[in-house]
């Protein structure tokens, strides 16, 4: 039986997405994700704890997060732990930790000034709920179980 590499992570955007483009026109986005802890300590005073992930998209899926993300906007990411190394320019061998995204939901407000987001009102000007937007990363052919 094969095993589970599966992260589900619900933050906000540490920074505005970098988006690079390889060989053969493959895009990677590259960004930070926040997630807060909240627990009171042995004093009975809130503690804030904030965890920082490193959060990878290819292909489409980097280039609709190049779009539409923007730092501070919450988000819910599902993809898998990876980690990988990379020779730093002191020739050191240094490891990193990164959540290669499948799937970008896009959470709460949007960040003002976006031109994506402002609050969509009825005939009475009531504001009304907006769908969520959600992007996934379609599989590769060679990557089918089948």
């Amino acid at each position: 039986m094969a095993g589970v590499n599966k992260v589900i992570l619900v933050g906000n955007l540490g920074k505005d997405p970098e988006v690079r483009h390889l060989e053969g026109g493959v895009s990677v986005a590259h960004f930070t994700l926040a997630t807060n802890e909240y627990y009171k300590d042995k004093q009975g005073t809130r503690v804030e704890r904030t965890e920082w992930h490193n959060i990878s998209a290819w292909r489409g899926l980097a280039d609709m997060a190049d779009k539409f993300l923007k730092k501070g906007q919450q988000v819910y990411i599902e993809g898998k732990l990876r980690t990988r190394q990379y020779q730093d320019k002191d020739q050191q061998t240094r490891y990193i930790t990164e959540i290669i995204a499948d799937e970008i939901s896009m959470l709460g407000g949007r960040p003002q000034g976006s031109g994506i987001g402002a609050v969509a009102t009825d005939a009475n000007g009531q504001a009304v709920a907006e769908p969520q937007q959600t992007f996934r990363q379609e599989p590769e052919l060679d990557q089918l179980p089948f």
